[in-house]
């Protein structure tokens, strides 16, 4: 199975790959998501280690059980061979309503087919109002004329 862009990665195929994912993690679809990854794929998310796309999977699904109208934006920071480092931010809210947007940096590590093998993500969140939203698209992909993180000075 391959998944271009392959690496190694110039800055517009490290871009291309980068939005790939976003619209991927927009759709809310976790057996769609965990297709990019490496069947013994490695994570480490915030303080969970995840290996394997059932375990990816499973995760996906817990993490839009709780994290409701899960809006991302991610942005290339780095890239270089087979590595791309991101950072990006999340809006979403909890069964209470309570609204939070999480801001986090990615380093990504992929197969010669561009399936991802290896993904540490360091994530912190900040409680915001309803009121504070900057990300309110309909569900799926970012429209393209909705700013990106640096454009919303984030």
């Amino acid at each position: 199975m391959s998944r271009p862009p392959l690496p190694p990665f110039t800055h517009d195929t490290a871009v291309q790959k980068v939005r790939l994912a976003e619209d991927a993690w927009n759709t809310r679809d976790p057996e769609k998501v965990a297709a990019a990854y490496t069947v013994d794929s490695r994570w480490r998310n915030r303080s969970e280690f995840i290996t394997g796309r059932t375990e990816i999977q499973e995760f996906l699904a817990r993490k839009w059980a709780r994290e409701l109208d899960y809006r991302l934006i991610k942005e290339l920071w780095a890239a270089e061979g087979n590595r791309i480092a991101v950072r990006f931010a999340y809006e979403s809210h909890d069964a209470a309503g309570n609204w939070f947007r999480s801001y986090g940096n990615e380093n990504w590590e992929f197969d010669e087919n561009g399936l991802m093998r290896r993904r540490h993500a360091s994530i912190n969140d900040l409680p915001i109002s309803e009121a504070d939203r900057l990300y309110r698209w309909p569900q799926g992909r970012r429209p393209d004329d909705h700013p990106g993180l640096s454009d919303l000075g984030l």
